[in-house]
């Protein structure tokens, strides 16, 4: 999946930074900054980073560091926040494409965006959109795999003309969490996916969803 993905921020994924960016030039060293820390959580996992690593990677001073987020909490939030960024606006787009002719195919296709995130898309295999760890105060009143959920499910009910119902919200939110889990199973100790894990979420996920959105 590229990095480039444009994807506008929703307020429900919205960070807030210690001081926000206006110039070009904050953007980019902002981004340096989460780039720095997208490697590092790829080489020693979230739990270890610290903010003076990220400064020594990304070539910046502690200060500057501090002048965006206040402690490597909100560092780690603000990456969880890109990913999710990243990944929802392309698992959107691929459940919205016309050449999908039914839920199951469309949905297929925002799961290979979620596998090829954690192929490529640097810090997500360890960090994901952040759910993973316990980062208190959260800025943000839900989960992001709920705001990941809500989004999905909303474009299949707009492309497939598919009922709402609470009951059908919580066994799309539940095949979400499922999903995750087992996809990170999938990546754990294996850099492409082990192939059967990756799978079984499918087959899971079918069986949950199936009485909703209808057999095919």
């Amino acid at each position: 999946m590229s990095a480039e993905i444009p994807v506008k921020q929703s307020s429900e994924s919205r960070v807030p930074l210690r001081n926000e960016p206006v110039q070009a030039r904050s953007t980019a060293r902002l981004a340096a900054l989460l780039d720095a820390a997208a490697t590092i959580v790829d080489e020693i996992g979230y739990e270890h980073l610290t903010t003076a690593m990220v400064s020594e990677r990304a070539g910046a001073s502690i200060g500057t560091v501090y002048r965006y987020f206040p402690d490597r909490i909100a560092l780690l939030q603000a990456l969880g926040a890109r990913n999710l960024e990243r990944v929802l606006g392309a698992a959107s787009a691929a459940v919205r494409d016309p050449q999908h002719e039914n839920w199951v195919a469309a949905l297929s296709a925002a799961f290979a965006v979620l596998v090829e995130a954690f192929r490529a898309e640097p810090g997500f295999r360890g960090l994901r959109v952040g759910d993973v760890i316990d980062l208190r105060p959260s800025p943000n009143l839900r989960p992001y795999n709920s705001v990941v959920a809500d989004h999905l499910l909303d474009g299949l009910i707009g492309r497939f003309a598919v009922t709402d119902t609470p009951e059908l919200r919580f066994a799309f939110e539940a095949s979400i969490e499922i999903t995750d889990a087992l996809v990170a199973r999938a990546f754990a100790r294996h850099p492409q996916g082990h192939e059967p894990f990756l799978s079984t979420s499918n087959v899971v996920v079918y069986g949950l969803l199936a009485p909703h959105l209808g057999t095919v």
